[in-house]
C-alpha cells in the first residue's frame, strides 16, 4: 500500500503541476493578445509584445500558441479580444497587503472569484486606494544567475537607468523605473546577458516581515487567487528572512 500511496501522491503532484502550467500558459497567452491588440503584431516596434513573447518562450509555451495569440490579438484572424483590467486591494494574514490584478472578459465572475478566494483563505478586501498607495509601478527584470555575476549585470544596466540589482537565489532581479524597462533590458541584450522576463510590476515601498506560519497562510491565499483564470498577477509586500525561507523550503522536501 505504501508504494501505491507514493504513486498516488506523485500522480497528484504531477496533476497539480500540469494544471498550474496550463493556467500559466493561458495567462501568458492573454498577455500576448493584449499587447498585440494595443501595439500591433510587429515585435520590433512593440517592446511590450516582445517581452510578453520572451516570457512565454522561457516558460515553454509552444511557438504555435504564441503565433496564434499574436494574430488573434492584432485582429488578423477576425476574432475580437476584449479584456478589462481590474485591480482589487486587500489584506492577508499578518496585515500583509495584496494587490490583485485581473484581466477578464467577465467583471462579475472576476469579482466573485476574488471575493471567494479571500473569504475562504483568511483574506479581506479593502477599499480602493487603501493598499495601492504603498506600491509603485516599477520595471522588474529577472536574469538567470547561471553564467553571469551580479557585477556583470550591474555593469550592463547601471547607465541604462537601473535602480537596483539584487541576488534572488538562482537569479538576479533588476529594478528600474517603469519607463526605463525597455532601455535596461536592451542594455542587457547588448552586453550578451540573457534574461527570463521583463515586466512592469507593482513593487511595495514598505515591506512586512512575517514568520513561517503567517507566510504559509499568505501563500495559500495567493495560490487560491491565482487559481482563478481571471487573476493575472498578485503583488504583495511580504518580506521573509533567510531563516523563514529555509523553514518554508523544508516544507517542500
Amino acid at each position: 500500500m505504501s508504494g501505491h500511496s507514493k504513486w498516488a501522491t506523485t500522480k497528484h503532484k504531477k496533476a497539480v503541476i500540469d494544471q498550474r502550467r496550463a493556467k500559466s500558459f493561458a495567462k501568458l497567452i492573454k498577455n500576448i493578445e493584449v499587447a498585440a491588440k494595443i501595439g500591433g503584431a510587429d515585435l520590433t516596434g512593440n517592446p511590450t509584445l516582445a517581452d510578453a513573447v520572451q516570457k512565454a518562450k522561457k516558460t515553454s509555451v509552444p511557438n504555435d500558441n504564441i503565433d496564434r495569440a499574436i494574430k488573434r490579438g492584432a485582429g488578423l484572424t477576425g476574432e475580437t479580444i476584449d479584456y478589462a483590467t481590474i485591480m482589487y486591494e486587500g489584506y492577508a494574514s499578518g496585515g500583509v497587503a495584496l494587490l490583485v490584478e485581473c484581466l477578464t472578459d467577465n467583471r462579475n465572475r472576476a469579482a466573485a472569484e476574488v471575493r471567494t478566494a479571500m473569504s475562504r483563505n483568511g483574506g479581506t478586501l479593502a477599499d480602493p486606494g487603501s493598499v495601492a498607495y504603498n506600491f509603485s509601478r516599477k520595471g522588474v527584470i529577472v536574469v538567470p544567475a547561471e553564467g553571469t555575476t551580479e557585477d556583470d549585470v550591474l555593469a550592463a544596466v547601471l547607465e541604462a537607468g537601473a535602480e537596483e540589482v539584487t541576488a534572488q537565489g538562482e537569479s538576479f532581479e533588476v529594478l528600474t523605473e517603469s519607463g526605463e524597462l525597455v532601455a535596461t533590458r536592451t542594455a542587457l541584450q547588448e552586453a550578451g546577458i540573457d534574461y527570463d522576463s521583463a515586466d512592469v510590476e507593482f513593487v511595495a515601498s514598505v515591506k512586512v516581515n512575517a514568520d513561517a506560519e503567517t507566510a504559509r497562510k499568505v501563500f495559500r491565499l495567493i495560490d487560491a487567487l491565482e487559481d482563478s483564470d481571471d487573476v493575472q498577477n498578485v503583488y504583495t509586500n511580504l518580506d521573509l528572512s533567510p531563516e523563514v525561507q529555509a523553514e518554508l523550503e523544508e516544507d517542500e522536501d
